[in-house]
């Protein structure tokens, strides 16, 4: 199981974060759209590392457009010589529309049809096919040699790999069908991801003809661990908080759904309306924290990994909001490794 590692803070230290990051011995480095660009930070990953794959989890898709995306993507994957991941994430509707002032409709058919019309601009770029993009909700069909970029920048690796977030069944059978990965989104438990998520990505593969073989499944990754006690407690603290977050969303509610924790959803989101995100995490109790989270020392890490997702996960990215032990937790990495 491949092991990756999240790239946050300044852009300014991105370059010796994700050199540090690679010494450590993760296989990736990923960056989240939140408080900053998620693709800058990239490009100085690129100039500092080898052998990692560099990728974001996730840039927004729709706050984008299928053109913008696509050069994006060629320049990183230029950049980092085949070492670039294009992962998206649809966000929620108030977002899309009053954060980034955009159009939103269906959004696991514009997320087909996005997806879709990079992979045509490539392949006009990388072979001078007529760019001949015609859809619902997209459409490109100029493209001179002036804006083409040179097809010998991607060398031997091709275009890159795009992997897609999703929750909801929908977005997940796109995933499936027009990716090359899926994130599962850290508000996910083995019951969902074993009886929604994993049937929802089959029967995209089927819809494209083809198997899971080689389709990566970046697995849910919320991780309580510490060296001390008072480490445990805050970590502890600090993913309750993140579960009640998500859990206040109500397109999230189906994941407390299916354990029957579905009316957790309304209180958390009343509680978010009156901003009591201390309060939020405190409706989180043991039993649920336990469902979403790893929950244990360090050398329990991997092999809980392994039991609950080692046979349907093939990398895992953490959300670990604390501070452990650099050489212990050196050892928790060559674990789920070998998992």
């Amino acid at each position: 199981m491949k092991v990756d590692a999240g790239l946050t803070g300044n852009i300014t230290d991105a370059a010796a974060q994700a050199a540090q990051i690679e010494a450590d011995g993760y296989s990736g480095a990923w960056t989240a759209e939140t408080a900053h660009d998620p693709f800058l930070p990239l490009a100085a990953a690129a100039t500092s590392t080898d052998e990692i794959e560099l990728g974001t989890s996730i840039a927004v898709a729709f706050a984008r457009n299928p053109m913008l995306l696509a050069n994006i993507g060629w320049d990183l994957q230029t950049m980092s010589q085949g070492r670039f991941v294009l992962g998206l994430g649809s966000q929620i509707k108030p977002h899309i529309t009053k954060r980034f002032s955009m159009e939103w409709s269906r959004p696991a058919a514009r997320m087909r049809e996005m997806i879709q019309a990079i992979r045509t601009i490539w392949d006009t770029w990388q072979h001078g096919t007529p760019l001949q993009f015609r859809g619902e909700f997209y459409r490109h069909t100029l493209m001179t040699p002036f804006f083409a970029p040179n097809p010998d920048d991607l060398g031997d690796f091709g275009p890159p790999k795009i992997f897609l977030a999703g929750v909801g069944p929908l977005m997940t059978e796109v995933a499936g069908e027009v990716c090359d990965g899926f994130f599962c989104h850290g508000f996910t438990t083995e019951k969902f991801l074993r009886e929604v998520t994993m049937p929802a990505l089959q029967r995209g593969r089927e819809q494209a003809g083809t198997s899971m073989d080689d389709f990566e499944i970046v697995g849910p990754s919320f991780v309580v661990t510490g060296t001390t006690d008072e480490q445990m407690e805050r970590a502890a603290t600090a993913t309750r908080q993140q579960i009640a977050f998500y859990g206040s969303t109500p397109a999230y509610r189906p994941v407390l759904d299916i354990h029957g924790w579905g009316g957790l959803q309304e209180d958390l989101n009343k509680l978010s309306k009156q901003g009591e995100w201390a309060k939020m995490g405190e409706l989180i109790d043991d039993d649920i924290l336990n469902t979403f989270a790893v929950v244990g020392p360090p050398e329990s890490v991997a092999p809980e990994l392994g039991r609950r997702y080692g046979d349907v996960i093939s990398r895992v990215s953490f959300y670990a909001p604390y501070e452990s032990d650099r050489e212990r937790w050196q050892s928790v990495i060559e674990g789920i490794k070998s998992v």
